[in-house]
């Protein structure tokens, strides 16, 4: 048998090279996708031939992730729960698609991942699986193997030399790419321990941020930030500069409780500072550009879209028409947003479109010559008639 392992490096997937070796008599290749979580490949490609693989793909994915799966996400304003920007959800469709063309390739017969039996990614990568090549045979060996927790697994792994990052002392899971780094696990399960002050690695702490704001323009066409201070860059470079700048200032930090979709809550930190700014800076440049009914109307979809994208049906026909329907509200997202950045929170301060709705004329609270007020109170007698009907009827 061969089977494609998608492969990180890290504890669960370098004991996973061994194990399914051994357990299944078959040929492992390793695939590693380059998101962003800045790695030295060259080490986790060595690292999985010295543990077993046969063969190494390292892809790089970065314009990919973020063109064609974090920026749909951020053009439809999509949030889990009302906090989680889901930087480890949208990466996971991206890593198995990826796999499943490699698996055509190299005309293997499984796939296989790290992601435990309790979590959301052993969702997430199967239901692309399927649903790109139903005939896949897909192994999971958390749900299989004898090791019951990851201290187990660190045991196994300095019994038979595989080289580890996770200690007993610091057994937390970190998960990083492009759009965000997540922390969970360990000594992070018990939700009163304030996290580590020595475990972030993007945001620096609010109250050490500078003293003076930093002021940002942020440039959109069709939804899509395309400029940074007038400098246009492409996807991943800009979410990159703007990671960069958003963290020196303290923003993107979260610890949240948050509902999996295999009914377990878990505690979850993230720091996510670029994509805290785009979605902040999206909202204002709809404000400006998106006719009202049709905001609303999207906006009560956003619930449904965030659960497909956090309960992995990326690939699913509803969350395609989902697309295309926000999509078809981007159209005319095209403009400047002026940003200021302190301390942990992102100001917005200005907007301007070449597409705006917004008229000063109609707005304004002085004399103008295109509103009559007089109009208002037909207006509000119109759609006042049902309500003086059921204070009649019900009293």
């Amino acid at each position: 048998m061969k089977i494609v392992l998608a492969y990180s490096g890290g504890l669960d997937t370098s004991i996973a090279i061994r194990w399914l070796k051994q357990k299944y008599s078959a040929e492992v290749i390793a695939f590693c996708a380059d998101i962003g979580q800045e790695e030295d490949f060259e080490k986790i490609a060595e690292k999985a031939k010295k543990t077993g693989a046969s063969k190494v793909y390292i892809e790089d994915l970065k314009e990919e992730f973020v063109k064609d799966y974090v920026f749909p996400m951020l053009r439809a304003n999509a949030v889990y729960e009302s906090g989680y920007l889901m930087g480890t959800s949208i990466a996971r469709p991206l890593i198995a698609k990826k796999q499943i063309e490699i698996a055509i390739k190299e005309k293997a017969e499984a796939v296989a991942h790290g992601a435990t039996g309790k979590g959301n990614d052993q969702v997430r990568f199967e239901l692309t699986y399927y649903a790109l090549k139903p005939d896949i045979k897909v192994i999971a060996p958390w749900r299989e193997w004898e090791f019951n927790s990851r201290s187990a697994l660190i045991e196994y792994a300095n019994k038979h030399g595989i080289p580890v990052e996770a200690t007993k002392d610091k057994p937390y899971s970190i998960d990083q790419n492009l759009f965000h780094i997540s922390y969970e696990g360990g000594i992070l399960e018990d939700p009163w321990n304030e996290p580590p002050k020595d475990m972030y690695k993007l945001v620096i702490p609010p109250e050490m941020a500078p003293d003076k704001p930093t002021y940002i323009e942020i440039n959109y066409e069709k939804g899509n930030p395309v400029a940074l201070n007038g400098e246009v860059l492409s996807a991943a470079q800009l979410l990159s500069t703007l990671n960069k700048i958003a963290g020196e200032n303290g923003i993107g930090r979260i610890d949240l409780v948050e509902n999996r979709y295999v009914g377990i809550k878990s505690r979850g930190v993230y720091e996510t500072p670029g994509g805290t700014v785009l979605h902040i800076a999206h909202r204002a440049i709809e404000s400006l550009t998106l006719d009202r009914e049709l905001m609303h109307l999207r906006d009560s979809l956003i619930n449904k879209y965030s659960e497909l994208i956090y309960y992995g049906y990326w690939f699913s026909p509803e969350r395609l028409a989902l697309q295309t329907l926000i999509d078809e509200t981007q159209k005319n997202v095209t403009g400047t947003v002026r940003l200021k950045l302190y301390k942990g929170n992102c100001i917005v301060t200005g907007r301007k479109s070449p597409c705006s709705l917004y008229s000063k004329d109609l707005a304004t609270f002085e004399r103008d010559e295109i509103y009559n007020q007089r109009d208002a109170e037909g207006f509000i007698k119109i759609n006042a008639l049902r309500l003086k009907m059921a204070k009649r009827i019900f009293e």
